[in-house]
């Protein structure tokens, strides 16, 4: 079908949901029409937040321990920041700033590189196996890190673990958001921010506790701890389920059954089993139908046929109503690596000390005080996310954070020849930094995620944060690159760097970003513009339809 045709069909799509007498007592309100629409034919009788995840002890524990790839990616991305500063590192890996931030970023570029890879095995393999095959790059890039004898090999070390842990970072959400009951989704999948946070805070307090005890150990323990992690996930995950929509693009429809079946702890003829399972069915067909639709030239043609798809999905991104959304998605990925927060997280013993705190195990002290705002601040975004909204939260963290920044540069210009007389003045810095954090972890860290899964209509959902994504990391890569030597030869001024970009995500969000709480795909139309998501959920709920009948009439014929 042509994007003309496309479009217009859309457009009668469109024509044909706004038209529908929303009046007639025998029409549902419009909110409902929405839903159903969308394929959302029953309310389910599941608890959300807290009492969800008790009801769903076996979703929950699996969840809980996929998360601990999200701990592989914080421990890797904080256990550097302590041990570059420990002095037998230092002594057997002399770095110019330059090199060392290459030394930490490449990390990054490596998360790059393997966010993009992961994609086609995920698909291949299945999600399950794509973490055990991450896990096994991890354990290599690890073993090659925690015995580098020369730069090359830290270096390449640093690359390939950071090529596990880009896959991760998109195979773990991706699995939560498979295995669980829509009711208590968004709870599971907020596990994977929480464990980066958790990697985060240990490595920071396992680097305080091996800095006095001297030689290689310090930093190579620390190094090679991160393997236990990675030992435990790869094993550990054949314990539990394949993902049920896998199973299901793969033609493995009863064996989907009985996962769903065995993750909801009920029997596979329960309603609420076979309703998740039509309702995943729906999304593969969807897929499929979508493919034939828009590129019938290159369905069941091989594998050039495949990548032509994968290819042709991309250049969709381009059209009307979609590239503003993709641009929207990829600046708010970019302001959020540039409010600096992770070059805290990367330099925080730097930071502080150049701020005034002196010594190395203050200044690691004060590093693992971050990890710990870090991770408890980000509970509230969990929590109070859908009641504040997103806009609001991202433009009152923009002003505190901005003050923050000004607040410590300020004091850094006027003192930091002479910090051993200004003590309290180096401490009110570290305070006005650890509010920057909390700030952070309340707002743009989680919000930033969720904005870039919310504006994008179900067809290039995965396609466009696959983007959203990658430009994340590039942003990253950027910043640990150039923060070592801003910090070295600009000083103060690289916290104005900071409180700059964070003006401007300030008047970025209040002018370009809407508010996305509550609002429907269709509603998402309306902002931005196309008629894709409406367009999506006639074509979902025609598909649903067409499963049902099919299912009705195969019981016909049994009996």
């Amino acid at each position: 079908m042509s994007y003309t045709q496309d479009n217009h069909n859309d457009i009668n799509h469109r024509e044909e949901f706004d038209n529908t007498s929303l009046d007639h007592p025998n029409n549902l309100d419009k909110e409902k029409k929405r839903d159903d629409m969308a394929g959302i034919h029953e309310i389910r009788p599941g608890s959300n937040g807290l009492a969800g995840l008790v009801k769903n002890p076996y979703v929950f524990c699996t969840a809980i321990f996929a998360s601990i790839g999200g701990i592989l990616f914080g421990y890797d991305q904080g256990v550097i920041s302590g041990v570059q500063e420990m002095q037998d590192f230092q002594e057997k890996f002399p770095m110019s700033s330059t090199q060392t931030g290459f030394m930490v970023s490449i990390l990054e570029l490596g998360a790059w590189a393997g966010s993009w890879i992961i994609g086609y095995f995920a698909d291949r393999i299945g999600r399950k196996h794509s973490i055990v095959l991450s896990t096994l790059v991890f354990l290599l890039g690890s073993a090659i890190q925690g015995g580098a004898q020369n730069i090359g090999m830290l270096l390449g070390g640093r690359f390939v673990t950071g090529m596990s842990v880009g896959a991760l970072s998109l195979l773990v959400p991706l699995y939560q958001s498979e295995i669980a009951p829509p009711e208590i989704r968004g709870s599971l999948i907020s596990l994977q921010q929480l464990a980066v946070t958790f990697g985060i805070l240990i490595s920071f307090w396992i680097d305080y506790g091996l800095t006095n005890i001297g030689g290689e150990a310090s930093w190579r323990i620390p190094l090679c701890l991160q393997l236990a992690f990675a030992v435990i996930l790869g094993i550990g995950i054949f314990f539990f389920p394949f993902s049920p929509r896998w199973l299901m693009g793969q033609g493995r429809d009863d064996e989907a059954l009985l996962v769903i079946s065995k993750l909801r702890r009920e029997s596979p003829d329960h309603t609420l089993v076979i309703q998740e399972w039509r309702e995943i069915k729906a999304t593969v067909e969807f897929d499929r139908h979508i493919e034939r639709q828009n590129y019938p030239q290159y369905v069941d043609t091989g594998k050039k046929g495949e990548i032509m798809v994968g290819l042709m999905g991309y250049r969709d991104l381009f059209r009307k109503g979609i590239f503003n959304r993709l641009v929207i998605g990829s600046l708010i990925m970019f302001f959020q690596q540039f409010t600096g927060m992770n070059a805290l997280i990367y330099y925080a013993p730097k930071i502080f000390q150049s701020v005034g705190l002196t010594g190395s195990s203050i200044s690691l002290l004060a590093t693992g005080v971050v990890g710990i705002i870090n991770f408890v601040m980000t509970f509230p975004a969990v929590i109070y996310l859908d009641v504040l909204g997103r806009k609001s939260a991202l433009m009152v963290a923009s002003v505190i954070m901005a003050i923050c920044m000004v607040v410590v540069a300020i004091i850094t210009a006027l003192f930091q020849d002479d910090w051993e007389n200004h003590t309290a003045e180096g401490w009110v810095s570290v305070a006005f930094i650890y509010i920057f954090i909390a700030c952070f972890a309340t707002a743009w860290g989680p919000i930033g995620w969720v904005l870039c899964a919310e504006i994008f209509p179900l067809r290039c959902r995965a396609k466009a944060m696959s983007v959203t994504t990658s430009a994340n990391w590039m942003c990253n890569f950027i910043i640990g690159l150039i923060v070592p030597v801003m910090l070295e030869n600009i000083t103060y001024g690289t916290y104005i760097f900071f409180a700059c970009f964070l003006v401007l995500s300030f008047f970025f969000v209040w002018l370009f970003v809407p508010e996305t709480k509550g609002r429907s795909l269709e509603e998402m139309d309306e902002i931005f513009g196309g008629h894709a998501a409406i367009h999506d959920a006639a074509i979902m709920n025609q598909v649903q339809n067409r499963i049902n009948q099919n299912e009705t009439g195969d019981k016909t014929s049994a009996v």
